[in-house]
């Protein structure tokens, strides 16, 4: 396994990872206080939470509403099958964790490109019995290289949840993100759902923030205003609460030395008719 303390180019280091330069996922895994990262993720963290220190939140947030809407899919609206883009690195309550100790059986494939992820990908491929996980090594910029690899492992004839937490946000507007999604969604049947979760260009401090993020890492993070990420869902029938600020989707009474603190984030969950 790879850690914060490794070397570059140490054992266990891809040769195609560069150390060098921060990576969104690592840089996430550092807020989260997780230990797979670098010292240019965690100097590129740093420099975040030095002009906007509520990131570290907005990161924690973030990770439960994603155990959130995977148990609402999984519970109550009975999706089995997962399509879970810009993974990030394995962490506590990962999709398949979550969406199997309600379903067992259920099958989800994981897509990064991210070669980090990919080492740790033997941890999100430990499946409950019946159930099914994959790792799909793509670009979200593919969305046809992700449908052929994720059809090796689902049933596109049959409801998917598609998880796109925090990724579409990676996505700079010349890559048309809109498209992307739709394209996605397309190829899925009536019946699926889409979990989207983003961050929002609603205050100075975290667009600071990110600026700073974007001028000292390999990738970029372009933050959104709350009506653009809410233009995902565009022809989904939305789960009530809608499309919320992050903290206010379901919130789990378990979360509430936390909630319902507002964040500079939004979410939501919709459903293909």
């Amino acid at each position: 396994m790879v850690s914060g303390t490794s070397s570059p180019g140490g054992a266990g280091v891809p040769p195609q990872l560069d150390t060098s330069e921060a990576h969104s996922a690592r840089v996430w895994n550092y807020l989260l206080g997780g230990k797979d990262n670098f010292a240019a993720d965690r100097a590129a963290g740093d420099l975040i939470l030095k002009t906007f220190p509520g990131i570290a939140h907005v990161a924690r947030v973030q990770r439960r509403f994603l155990a959130r809407a995977v148990r609402y899919l999984a519970a109550e609206a009975g999706i089995t099958q997962f399509l879970d883009v810009g993974t990030g690195l394995p962490t506590a309550n990962n999709t398949h964790q979550i969406a199997q100790q309600i379903a067992p059986h259920s099958r989800i494939v994981y897509v990064d490109n991210d070669p980090l992820v990919l080492v740790h990908a033997e941890a999100l491929l430990t499946s409950a019995p019946g159930g099914v996980t994959s790792y799909i090594e793509a670009d979200v910029r593919d969305p046809d290289t992700i449908l052929r690899g994720a059809a090796r492992t689902l049933d596109l004839s049959q409801p998917v949840a598609l998880m796109l937490l925090g990724i579409m946000g990676q996505i700079d507007d010349s890559d048309q993100p809109g498209p992307i999604v739709t394209w996605l969604l397309d190829a899925l049947p009536p019946g699926s759902y889409l979990a989207l979760s983003d961050g929002t260009d609603t205050n100075p401090e975290l667009n600071q923030a990110i600026a700073i993020y974007n001028q000292n890492s390999a990738s970029s993070y372009h933050l959104r205003s709350p009506g653009r990420i809410a233009g995902f869902f565009t022809g989904l029938d939305l789960v009530p609460p809608g499309v919320v600020t992050t903290s206010r989707w379901r919130p789990d009474i378990r979360d509430a030395d936390e909630e319902p603190r507002e964040v500079d984030a939004i979410c939501g969950v919709g459903r293909k008719t």
